[in-house]
Parts: structure tokens; C-alpha cells; sequence
């Protein structure tokens, strides 16, 4: 198959790396792809927010199959223009795709359909807003309503902390994604991160995950995208797998499907562990990133068929095989991250960094420049690792990043702490 990979980041590399490693691939591209990508894709100076020219470069190319990476081309419907040109494409529609592109929408499907989460309203005015956030008091959830690069979450421990955020918001420091904004009551618990394939009426479960979203040790700082994720994580039991599938996954394909706008392609459950069950905070329509790069490492099964599977409604006849070792991802960032930082610094010893046994390095934020590479974004590297235990890969993934020389670099150090803490007893 000739295959098009969407998409320029970390997920996108483990994406790369493996539908690379399928037999049935016969050509890769990624548009626009990184330094790191080149290893696995032909990259293709693509603007993949110019759905045309995907799809004149799938004809010109007879690319049979498109797997979109990030969530702003599948909001803006990529999928539905590449189906009506006759391309298939693994992703939610455009209507399927607000499960993400609006916290509203899914609060209110929830609402709809019994699927447990936290108490919530949605305002369109600062004024309402603020005497909500009063009225309801500290802590509370302050969310923008659309899509916000992952940085529109502000969980306010005081009231203070909440009224900036509801004035940021609607200042219009998240753009158009804050025209509306959602608020929600606080979930104490442990978060999680769930995975299924979904094929407009199945949903396969992909193996548990937990992602660290704080950018400093000891969850301290403000929120990322991610700093480091692992899998699977010990919280997730045979029990809470069953009470997610049955109480949140399941219930929303069959929303979705009798909405009108049935849901196709990976739906990620952010869910969070209260004493009252499993309850969802978010969804996201595409991989997590950083999760996605330990599911990509722990994924023993050829995945170009199980997303074909999930376009072609078959994921009832179909299972995925897991390798039983423990994977984590440790993201590099350019110092300043998630606030500014400087582009351009040279980052060295990867090679040797990458001969560490059981190390994959996947490139987030990179470019190839006269030979050597430089930084290109906030979340540059994802250094990962698989191990006999958790223990195991954090000790081999922190081991490759003493061996990386990039000064303009940080990361956390505590990466799978929880479920190193509980593998020692």
C-alpha cells in the first residue's frame, strides 16, 4: 500500500516507525514530518491545513490510505474531503471530531447519555462565568471550549487563580477556543489515559497508559502537553477496564451512532479514578502525545490492519497483541517550555544515546540542518524505553538521556514514579 502519514511530531514519528514495519506498506510519506521521521517516511513539505493539496498529492501519488496524526486537520474535516475524493482516511468525521473540538459538546453527550463525569455549565459571557466560579468556589475546572493545543485547562486552586483564568479566556488569549468557555466541578483522583480503536460501532480496547501532564518533577508547574507518559499503569485493573469500556466508551459510540455522527478512529478517554468510579474529564479523537509512543513500543500486533479495520466497520472480527514488557517515554523540552524558548540549539549524541538496549528515540521538535540537528519546538525529543518493569525501562530511558548533550534541554526525572513506588512496595 502507499500510505500518508499527516502530521510533524512525536506521535507522528512512533506512528511512522511503526506502520513503517508492516508488510503491506509498499511506500510511506509524512507530511510534513521532522528530522527524525526521515528515518522511517519520505517527508513532503505539505500544509496539511491546505486539504487540496493533500489531496492533490494523493492523486498525484496514488496514496491509497491517510492516517491524520493531530487533532486540528480532523477538526477542520480532513476526513470527510479526502473520503469524497475517494481517498480513505483512519480518523473521525468532522461532526465526529468535536468530541475534542468542543468541551461543551461532549459534556452534553455525557449528559445525554448517562456517562459519568463532573458537574459542569457552559458560559458564552465573563459575567456568568464569574458569579458561577463565585458561587461554586476553590478548586474548580476553568476549560476553553475549543481546541487550544492542549494549554486551555486550568484546574484554579483558589478563587483568585479562577477568576484570571475565566478573564483570560474570555480576553481572547486562546483565540476563538475561548469564546466559550466550560466549568467544571474539581475530580479528586488518579488520572488515567484509555485507548480504543472504534469503528463506528465496536470499540477495541488498546493497552492503559498514564501521562504526566505537569512540566516539573513532583507535578509541579503548570500544564504541558505532556512531559513523559508509561505503560501499562497498575492503576488500570482488569475491574476499572471493564467499568471504563462499559460506563464511558461504550455508551459514546452509541451516542455518537445515534447522533447521527458514529465515531471512526482512536478515542482517548482521559479519565479520572474517583472514589464514586471511573469518570471522564476529556476526550481526545487521536493518540495521545506522549501515550502514543509507549503503545507504538508495546504493540506487538502489524497496526496498518487494525486501522483499516476501524474505516471499514470489521473491528468486531478483529483483536491486537501486546508485547508483556513495561514501555515509558521521557519528553525533552526547550528550556521555557510550555512558555517561551528559543529555537535553534544544537542537540547532540543521539546515536550513542539510542545503542542503550531496549531505547527508541522519537523526535518531536527537530530539524536536519548541514548535518547536524537542531531544536524546532517546545517538545523536541520523546527518549523511550521498554523494560521487564517499569523500573526497568525508567532506569534505561534516563540512562540514554545523560548520554544526549543538548544545555538548552530539560525533562523531568520522575517519569513512571507511581508505578515504580508501587512495583517496590
Amino acid at each position: 500500500m502507499h500510505i500518508l502519514l499527516l502530521g510533524s511530531g512525536g506521535r507522528e514519528h512512533a506512528l511512522a516507525w511503526k506502520i513503517a514495519a508492516s508488510p503491506l506498506v509498499t511506500k510511506l510519506w509524512c507530511a510534513p514530518g521532522n528530522a527524525g521521521i526521515v528515518r522511517e517516511a519520505e517527508c513532503v513539505p505539505l500544509d496539511i491545513a491546505d486539504h487540496e493539496a493533500v489531496i492533490a498529492f494523493c492523486k498525484a501519488n496514488a496514496v491509497e490510505f491517510v492516517v491524520v496524526g493531530p487533532e486540528t486537520p480532523l477538526a477542520a474535516g480532513i476526513v470527510d474531503d479526502l473520503g469524497r475524493a475517494g481517498i480513505k482516511a483512519f480518523g473521525p468525521s468532522k461532526m465526529a471530531a468535536q468530541l475534542e473540538g468542543s468541551k461543551g459538546f461532549t459534556k452534553d453527550l455525557c449528559a445525554e447519555f448517562g456517562i459519568p463525569t463532573a458537574a459542569y455549565r457552559r458560559f458564552d459571557n465573563e459575567a456568568g462565568a464569574l458569579a458561577y466560579v463565585r458561587a461554586q468556589g476553590a478548586p474548580i475546572v476553568i476549560k476553553a471550549d475549543g481546541l487550544a493545543a492542549g494549554k486551555g485547562v486550568v484546574v484554579a486552586k483558589t478563587l483568585r487563580e479562577a477568576e484570571d483564568a475565566v478573564a483570560m479566556m474570555f480576553a481572547g488569549h486562546f483565540g476563538a477556543a475561548g469564546a466559550e468557555v466550560v466549568i467544571e466541578e474539581f475530580l479528586a483522583g488518579r488520572e488515567v489515559s484509555f485507548f480504543a480503536l472504534c469503528d463506528g460501532e465496536t470499540a477495541l480496547p488498546l493497552a492503559s497508559a498514564q501521562d504526566h501532564k505537569r512540566v516539573f518533577d513532583h507535578d509541579q508547574g503548570p500544564n504541558t502537553g505532556g512531559m513523559g507518559a508509561y505503560s501499562p499503569t497498575p492503576f488500570v485493573t482488569s475491574e476499572i477496564h471493564d467499568q471504563i469500556m462499559s460506563r464511558i466508551i461504550s455508551p459514546t459510540v452509541a451516542g455518537m451512532k445515534a447522533r447521527g455522527a458514529p465515531f471512526r478512529g482512536v478515542l482517548y478517554a482521559g479519565v479520572m479514578l474517583t472514589e464514586q468510579g471511573p469518570k471522564l474529564f476529556e476526550y481526545n479523537v487521536r493518540f495521545g502525545d506522549p501515550e502514543c509512543q509507549v503503545l507504538m513500543l508495546r504493540m506487538m500486533s502489524d497496526i496498518v490492519p487494525a486501522f483499516l479495520a476501524a474505516c471499514d466497520g470489521e473491528l468486531k472480527h478483529f483483536n491486537l497483541r501486546w508485547y508483556q514488557e513495561a514501555a515509558i517515554t521521557v519528553v525533552m523540552a526547550a528550556k521555557g517550555y510550555p512558555g517561551d524558548y528559543r529555537k535553534g540549539s544544537r542537540i547532540e549524541g543521539l546515536d550513542d544515546a539510542a545503542k542503550i538496549d531496549g531505547v527508541e528515540i522519537f523526535h518531536a521538535g527537530t530539524l536536519a540542518k548541514d548535518g547536524a540537528i537542531l531544536a524546532n519546538g517546545g517538545r523536541v525529543l520523546n527518549v523511550c524505553a521498554l523494560g521487564k518493569t517499569v523500573t526497568e525501562a525508567q532506569a534505561r530511558a534516563y540512562a540514554s538521556i545523560d548520554r544526549i548533550n543538548w544545555p538548552d534541554g530539560f525533562c523531568r526525572r520522575d517519569i513512571a514514579w507511581q508505578a515504580v513506588e508501587q512495583e517496590r512496595g
